[in-house]
């Protein structure tokens, strides 16, 4: 039987949106516990440049940004756990169950942040390519690829909003996609026909991404699906914009969440279970921006934080947990995230 350990709130997810919220209750003096999942930092965790996240300018990256976040929420107290979160139980209220491989936690609140990650084509090249030209966010690495010539695949909303805006950068953008008709609304269709620096390579997927002799992006090879013919076309940058999947299978149904998965939340940031909060990409399928999930982790920490304020008569003091009394909590779903 694994540990049990009880505490105040618990933060599923390291990501910009987790780290926010880890900063605040710690501030709060409610010692959260962060699970970080298996990759510190989320997706900005493998994002090479930052220049658009507020008071953050030159030559910094992803992964330094991560860091301190981690040294700001760990300085005000939260106790980073790398480990990944495999069962949950919310079904009999507060305090909460959270399983990790190690641990059991029994939490009063529960901030979920587990973020949603981008669908890949996996093709040979694509993730060594990511930071050196292959991007899932047009408007996070767009400015990086002024004057130069880049490939969007996709056809639906997001690959044509993206390939517009990355008009505003690039000198030639073609978009790859296996059909021979879009998926795109209407009015987006016409703006990006219209656009004088945008292609389309039709019924055609990318099976491979090639790199130069510095590791970054510098062809792609291209396959027609409806003559079977291979050609290898010359690009510097490679934008994949094929959805997003929202990690929520962990909580088996516990939480509302619409048809795509993401979780569903109100104005102040709370799911259907009363004291089980979520931000970030979890519950964010519009913006996907550091900086929007940090305000809504803010957000979430701060409906947390008066949510334990205003049950503080009822909850259980932090003791010891008799584990040899405590029934374990049913397997809802084992997915590691």
């Amino acid at each position: 039987m694994s540990k049990v350990q009880r505490e105040r709130v618990v933060i599923i997810g390291s990501g910009p949106a987790g780290f926010a919220a880890a900063v605040y209750a710690a501030r709060a003096q409610l010692n959260p516990v962060m699970i970080a999942g298996d990759t510190l930092g989320g997706q900005l965790g493998l994002t090479h440049d930052i220049e658009n996240y507020p008071g953050v300018f030159g030559n910094v990256t992803g992964p330094e940004l991560v860091d301190r976040f981690k040294q700001q929420a760990e300085h005000f107290g939260t106790k980073i756990v790398y480990d990944l979160v495999s069962s949950v139980d919310f079904s009999t209220g507060s305090p909460f169950t959270v399983k990790t491989t190690d641990m059991t936690y029994l939490a009063d609140s529960v901030i979920v942040t587990i973020g949603a990650n981008p669908r890949k084509l996996g093709v040979v090249g694509e993730d060594e390519g990511v930071g050196r030209g292959v991007s899932y966010c047009g408007t996070c690495d767009g400015f990086f690829f002024r004057g130069k010539e880049i490939v969007v695949v996709g056809g639906g909303d997001s690959a044509l909003e993206e390939a517009i805006f990355l008009t505003k950068f690039a000198t030639k953008v073609e978009i790859i996609h296996r059909r021979d008709s879009l998926r795109a609304g209407v009015a987006l269709q016409k703006r990006a026909f219209a656009n004088p620096k945008i292609s389309f390579i039709w019924d055609s997927a990318i099976e491979h991404i090639s790199a130069d002799d510095k590791s970054v992006v510098s062809a792609v090879k291209i396959k027609n699906l409806v003559t079977g013919e291979v050609t290898d076309k010359p690009t510097q940058g490679v934008f994949i914009f094929i959805g997003h999947t929202p990690n929520s299978k962990v909580f088996g149904g516990q939480l509302a969440a619409n048809d795509a998965g993401y979780l569903i939340t109100d104005d102040l940031y709370r799911t259907n279970v009363d004291g089980v909060f979520a931000a970030g990409e979890i519950q964010d399928e519009q913006w996907r921006q550091v900086a929007t999930s940090v305000g809504q982790g803010v957000a979430a920490a701060m409906s947390s934080i008066h949510w334990l304020q205003t049950h503080e008569d009822t909850l259980q003091p932090l003791e010891p947990v008799n584990t040899e009394a405590l029934v374990p909590a049913p397997v809802v779903q084992e997915v590691a995230q």
